[in-house]
């Protein structure tokens, strides 16, 4: 290959589409050594763009990444209350945090922020929520509902409700709920939702959404204390899943199903969200600042707490806590 000035790692890639190029030609066409090479494809990696390694052959372009379009997610949301606002960021801390400066600063309902990566995205009780680059979707939406402070729990089963229908119409794969907030591929989180409130005077002034999918992660993409808790619709499905579809389809179903529920109440969601459960009918164990519950998920409270019957029989409301199920190797 001859040099040529200006041209860059990817460049020559793209150029050389489906060919194997050793790092010894790379080096020699961008005059650089062959650890920049490696450096520069890790680099490229982190970036979501995929590459095979093969000894005396050298690397093969076999993927690149679906950017986040901001031009295609307001097309797909026109005249819808849900993304009228969009802001798009390369990379964030967290889109919780994003959405919160913009409802307080007046943002309308509806409004979404989405990130590439979040380098401090969080889920529910501290934890921290994994959200690596051109992988998943990181979105946080602005909800301004007008149900008392208590119900509140009722729009993150919602949430949920919503994101399941999404995926499964935008991808075909199947998903559980797992109370309150995650989706399960056998057993495994494949999606994290965390509502938080804004309040005053025992009133909500604001709520902000916030969902992680985990759309394009292989196995490997995982750190060695996710891989066994964590899955992605990629490795489920077996293929690479175009997220601005994902993206407009679960704006979709929120926008529905708000709707309903704003029209209807809890009822008809509670039914939605049963019937995709994995929780009920199962032992479960229930982990909080109280102490540690067990007993069988018998169902829902009208407010959306999780009742438990314990070994006299008693049904307990549980309000918050980590639910772990038994003989289940789901996130802790």
């Amino acid at each position: 290959m001859k040099k040529n000035e200006g041209m860059t790692l990817l460049d020559i890639f793209l150029e050389h589409k489906g060919e194997f190029l050793s790092g010894e030609e790379i080096s020699q066409r961008l005059s650089i050594s062959r650890t920049a090479v490696w450096k520069q494809i890790n680099k490229l990696r982190n970036a979501g763009y995929e590459f095979e390694a093969m000894p005396r052959l050298g690397y093969r372009l076999t993927e690149k990444p679906d950017p986040l379009d901001e031009d295609f997610l307001a097309a797909c949301t026109k005249g819808r209350l849900f993304g009228q606002r969009i802001e798009v960021l390369p990379s964030t801390v967290s889109t919780q945090e994003d959405a919160r400066k913009l409802a307080e600063a007046g943002a309308p309902e509806g409004t979404v922020v989405l990130a590439e990566e979040q380098t401090g995205g969080r889920g529910r009780m501290g934890k921290k929520f994994y959200s690596p680059f051109g992988k998943g979707i990181w979105m946080s939406l602005v909800l301004r509902p007008t149900q008392p402070l208590h119900l509140t729990q009722q729009l993150t089963l919602l949430t949920g409700v919503a994101v399941r229908r999404a995926i499964l119409k935008a991808t075909g794969v199947d998903t559980g709920i797992k109370w309150p907030n995650d989706l399960l591929i056998d057993g495994k989180k494949v999606c994290g939702i965390l509502l938080e409130s804004a309040t005053e005077d025992d009133t909500v002034r604001y709520c902000i959404a916030g969902i992680g999918i985990s759309v394009n992660l292989r196995e490997d993409d995982y750190p060695d204390d996710l891989k066994q808790v964590a899955s992605s619709l990629r490795m489920a499905s077996g293929s690479n899943l175009n997220r601005n579809e994902l993206i407009c389809s679960i704006l979709d179903e929120l926008e529905t199903l708000y709707d309903l529920y704003n029209d209807q109440g809890f009822e008809p969601i509670a039914s939605l969200w049963e019937s995709a459960s994995v929780t009920l009918d199962r032992e479960v164990s229930v982990h909080s600042s109280m102490g540690v519950l067990t007993g069988v998920a018998a169902g829902l409270h009208p407010s959306g707490a999780l009742l438990v019957k314990n070994n006299t029989g008693e049904l307990i409301p549980v309000f918050s806590g980590d639910i772990r199920l038994a003989s289940s190797h789901e996130n802790r």
